[in-house]
Protein backbone atom coordinates (compact mmCIF):
# COMPACT_ATOMS: atom_id res chain seq x y z
CA UNK A 1 0.00 0.00 0.00
CA UNK A 2 1.16 3.46 -0.65
CA UNK A 3 -0.52 6.54 -0.07
CA UNK A 4 0.93 9.93 -1.73
CA UNK A 5 -0.73 12.99 -2.89
CA UNK A 6 -0.79 13.57 -6.45
CA UNK A 7 -1.28 16.96 -7.77
CA UNK A 8 -0.77 18.47 -4.50
CA UNK A 9 -3.76 18.36 -1.55
CA UNK A 10 -5.55 15.63 -3.50
CA UNK A 11 -4.41 11.87 -1.37
CA UNK A 12 -4.51 8.89 -4.02
CA UNK A 13 -3.54 5.37 -3.35
CA UNK A 14 -1.60 2.59 -4.81
CA UNK A 15 -2.78 -1.13 -3.48
CA UNK A 16 -0.93 -4.31 -5.17
CA UNK A 17 -2.05 -4.03 -8.77
CA UNK A 18 -5.02 -1.00 -8.31
CA UNK A 19 -5.00 2.79 -8.15
CA UNK A 20 -7.20 4.81 -6.85
CA UNK A 21 -7.37 8.44 -7.78
CA UNK A 22 -9.44 9.65 -5.00
CA UNK A 23 -8.89 8.66 -1.23
CA UNK A 24 -10.63 9.67 1.80
CA UNK A 25 -9.76 8.33 5.30
CA UNK A 26 -12.62 7.68 7.66
CA UNK A 27 -12.58 6.91 11.29
CA UNK A 28 -15.01 3.73 11.67
CA UNK A 29 -15.02 3.74 15.38
CA UNK A 30 -13.74 6.74 16.74
CA UNK A 31 -15.01 7.18 20.16
CA UNK A 32 -15.41 3.42 21.30
CA UNK A 33 -12.26 2.40 19.28
CA UNK A 34 -9.64 5.79 18.88
CA UNK A 35 -6.43 5.09 16.68
CA UNK A 36 -7.73 2.18 15.57
CA UNK A 37 -9.78 0.89 12.76
CA UNK A 38 -9.41 3.79 9.49
CA UNK A 39 -11.58 3.08 6.68
CA UNK A 40 -10.17 4.22 3.26
CA UNK A 41 -12.80 5.65 1.33
CA UNK A 42 -12.85 5.79 -2.72
CA UNK A 43 -14.26 9.05 -4.25
CA UNK A 44 -18.12 7.40 -4.13
CA UNK A 45 -17.65 6.70 -0.27
CA UNK A 46 -17.02 3.35 -0.95
CA UNK A 47 -14.25 1.46 1.33
CA UNK A 48 -11.20 0.16 -0.56
CA UNK A 49 -9.07 -1.10 2.90
CA UNK A 50 -9.73 -0.87 6.36
CA UNK A 51 -5.97 -0.34 8.45
CA UNK A 52 -6.88 -2.12 12.04
CA UNK A 53 -4.04 -0.34 13.31
CA UNK A 54 -2.32 2.39 12.40
CA UNK A 55 1.14 1.44 13.77
CA UNK A 56 1.40 -0.92 11.28
CA UNK A 57 1.41 1.28 8.52
CA UNK A 58 5.31 2.71 6.93
CA UNK A 59 6.36 6.09 8.50
CA UNK A 60 6.13 7.47 4.98
CA UNK A 61 2.42 6.27 4.98
CA UNK A 62 1.39 7.07 8.70
CA UNK A 63 2.96 10.70 7.51
CA UNK A 64 0.35 11.45 5.17
CA UNK A 65 -2.85 9.72 6.95
CA UNK A 66 -1.83 11.85 9.93
CA UNK A 67 -1.85 15.09 7.92
CA UNK A 68 -5.26 14.11 5.87
CA UNK A 69 -6.70 13.30 9.32
CA UNK A 70 -5.60 16.06 11.27
CA UNK A 71 -7.07 17.84 7.95
CA UNK A 72 -10.33 16.29 8.38
CA UNK A 73 -11.17 15.77 11.44
CA UNK A 74 -9.82 19.38 13.16
CA UNK A 75 -11.13 19.35 16.46
CA UNK A 76 -11.01 23.05 18.25
CA UNK A 77 -11.70 23.63 22.39
CA UNK A 78 -14.76 26.04 22.75
CA UNK A 79 -13.69 28.11 25.92
CA UNK A 80 -17.04 30.50 26.37
CA UNK A 81 -20.17 30.56 24.60
CA UNK A 82 -21.65 33.73 23.85
CA UNK A 83 -24.99 32.85 21.72
CA UNK A 84 -27.38 29.61 21.39
CA UNK A 85 -30.60 29.79 19.56
CA UNK A 86 -32.81 26.60 18.40
CA UNK A 87 -35.21 27.00 15.21
CA UNK A 88 -36.77 23.52 14.09
CA UNK A 89 -34.41 20.98 15.03
CA UNK A 90 -31.17 23.16 14.02
CA UNK A 91 -29.06 25.36 17.14
CA UNK A 92 -27.05 27.95 15.87
CA UNK A 93 -23.94 28.71 17.99
CA UNK A 94 -21.57 31.85 18.74
CA UNK A 95 -18.81 30.74 20.63
CA UNK A 96 -15.01 31.44 21.42
CA UNK A 97 -12.71 28.74 20.68
CA UNK A 98 -8.72 28.35 20.70
CA UNK A 99 -9.05 29.72 17.28
CA UNK A 100 -10.99 32.70 18.17
CA UNK A 101 -14.81 33.46 17.76
CA UNK A 102 -17.30 30.93 15.56
CA UNK A 103 -20.50 31.02 14.77
CA UNK A 104 -21.57 27.38 13.72
CA UNK A 105 -24.60 25.22 13.05
CA UNK A 106 -25.84 21.67 14.43
CA UNK A 107 -28.62 19.92 13.57
CA UNK A 108 -30.12 17.51 15.78
CA UNK A 109 -28.42 17.69 19.07
CA UNK A 110 -29.39 14.04 19.54
CA UNK A 111 -27.02 12.94 17.10
CA UNK A 112 -24.20 15.54 16.70
CA UNK A 113 -23.89 16.11 20.64
CA UNK A 114 -22.06 13.22 22.65
CA UNK A 115 -20.74 13.05 25.93
CA UNK A 116 -17.40 11.87 26.17
CA UNK A 117 -17.15 12.14 29.74
CA UNK A 118 -19.70 14.08 32.35
CA UNK A 119 -18.08 17.34 31.99
CA UNK A 120 -17.24 16.92 28.08
CA UNK A 121 -19.11 17.46 25.09
CA UNK A 122 -18.69 16.87 21.45
CA UNK A 123 -20.24 18.73 19.07
CA UNK A 124 -20.34 17.93 15.21
CA UNK A 125 -21.21 21.03 12.98
CA UNK A 126 -22.77 20.74 9.71
CA UNK A 127 -19.89 21.32 7.74
CA UNK A 128 -18.16 18.08 9.58
CA UNK A 129 -16.05 20.17 11.79
CA UNK A 130 -15.97 19.15 15.35
CA UNK A 131 -16.10 20.99 18.46
CA UNK A 132 -14.95 19.91 22.21
CA UNK A 133 -15.53 22.05 25.54
CA UNK A 134 -15.49 20.99 28.83
CA UNK A 135 -18.32 22.59 31.22
CA UNK A 136 -16.61 22.44 34.07
CA UNK A 137 -13.68 24.53 33.11
CA UNK A 138 -16.58 27.06 31.67
CA UNK A 139 -17.79 30.53 32.73
CA UNK A 140 -21.36 30.65 34.50
CA UNK A 141 -22.82 32.10 31.68
CA UNK A 142 -21.76 29.31 29.32
CA UNK A 143 -22.91 26.06 31.78
CA UNK A 144 -26.09 27.28 31.56
CA UNK A 145 -26.31 28.44 27.61
CA UNK A 146 -25.26 24.75 27.33
CA UNK A 147 -27.19 23.22 30.10
CA UNK A 148 -30.68 24.57 28.48
CA UNK A 149 -29.64 23.46 25.20
CA UNK A 150 -28.07 20.08 25.24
Amino acid sequence: MKLFYQPEGRLRLTLEDRSYLEVKPAWASPLSHPNRYLALLDGKGREIVMVEDLAALTPENRAVIDAELHRRYLTARIDRVLHVKTEFGVTYWTVVTDRGERELVTQSLQENANWLTASTLLLSDVDGNRYELDVDRMDEQSRRLVDATV
